[in-house]
């Protein structure tokens, strides 16, 4: 107790002193405390301190929205921190870091998490936190000292020409062909892909907009192939939904991001494939065009990311292409 009592006096003033004010006023508290027994009071506001919490929740997920995050985020952002608060138990201006770093440690042994779980949720919490700091709500981002939690770079996988090619043989329907198609073609995100409409594709361009993140536009581009499958797909159609893609049986709704994402684990399934889903086909394409001599920037353009560092992840995915050059340029 007595160690959270200093740690909370240094959070609240450390704003205003240098690094080694600081360590005096620790060195100081120490000693005066010492000579005291210290216990916590018993609050009686104890619901009003939650609901203040979630008052703050309430308003840093409204400002994500304003920013154009995705509902999937939202939701993700509001587990992750609500899991904190409730776990942590204490007002949000007096949570400090060691709080945060227990909670983390205890948050890894209990759910057996990877060190990259356990980084994203470092990520939500400094978001927040961040926020808070930003709109003056507390002095200072107590996950600003907890740093990045170093993760193996795993190198992660690509559907094969050969996978591929069975994986079109295995579609009993030209609506799933047409849909593999214009995922591996576009390199597009699952969720662009269900917001689709048939009005949104330029058949003689062979291009269609999408709505990105951050409901960003962009223009992304399909193959011969791919447009020859969505043009039967959509003559075999007997509905008036403007969607793309829709499910099979009356009244013919639009299809969902986990409808998709099941339909395309049923085709890997039926294939004998493992790990097919939506994603691996944006991340195949993309390294395609990067072991072709595409340029990254118009990758980065295709894919819709902000940041150039994202994309040049898929720069480092085939080996193969890097034993392959140092053989031409070095052995």
């Amino acid at each position: 107790m007595r160690t959270k009592v200093i740690n909370l006096i240094k959070n609240k003033i450390e704003p205003y002193l240098d690094e080694n004010q600081s360590v005096k006023l620790e060195n100081v508290l120490i000693s005066v405390l010492n000579e005291y027994n210290i216990s916590e009071k018993v609050s009686n506001s104890s619901t009003l301190d939650v609901n203040a919490n979630h008052d703050l929740l309430d308003n840093f997920l409204s400002a994500k929205r304003v920013e154009g995050c995705s509902e999937r985020t939202i939701i993700y952002y509001r587990t992750t921190i609500f899991k904190m608060l409730d776990e942590v138990g204490l007002k949000i201006e007096d949570i400090t870091t060691d709080d945060l770093r227990k909670y983390l440690a205890d948050y890894k042994n209990k759910n057996n998490a990877s060190k990259s779980t356990i980084d994203n949720v470092r990520r939500v919490l400094s978001s927040f936190f961040s926020w808070l700091e930003d709109e003056d709500y507390i002095l200072k981002n107590p996950v600003r000292r907890i740093r990045k939690i170093k993760t193996k770079k795993v190198v992660k996988e690509v559907i094969s020409d050969e996978n591929f090619e069975i994986l079109r043989d295995s579609c009993t329907n030209i609506r799933d062909l047409a849909m593999i198609e214009l995922l591996a073609s576009t390199g597009i995100r699952v969720g662009e892909l269900v917001n689709l409409n048939i009005d949104d594709v330029l058949f003689n361009e062979r291009e269609c907009v999408v709505l990105g993140k951050g409901d960003s536009e962009r223009i992304v581009y399909f193959d011969a192939k791919t447009k020859i499958h969505l043009l039967k797909y959509l003559e075999s159609r007997n509905d008036d939904n403007p969607a793309l893609f829709v499910s099979f049986k009356k009244p013919y709704n639009r299809l969902g991001i986990n409808g998709i994402e099941r339909r395309i684990r049923e085709l890997g399934h039926e294939a004998n494939i493992k790990k097919i889903h939506p994603h691996k086909f944006r991340r195949t394409m993309a390294t395609n065009a990067i072991d072709k001599g595409m340029p990254i920037e118009q990758v980065q353009r295709l894919l819709g990311h902000v940041q150039i560092d994202t994309t040049m992840q898929y720069a480092m995915v085939n080996q193969s292409n890097v034993k392959i050059a140092h053989r031409k340029y070095i052995g």
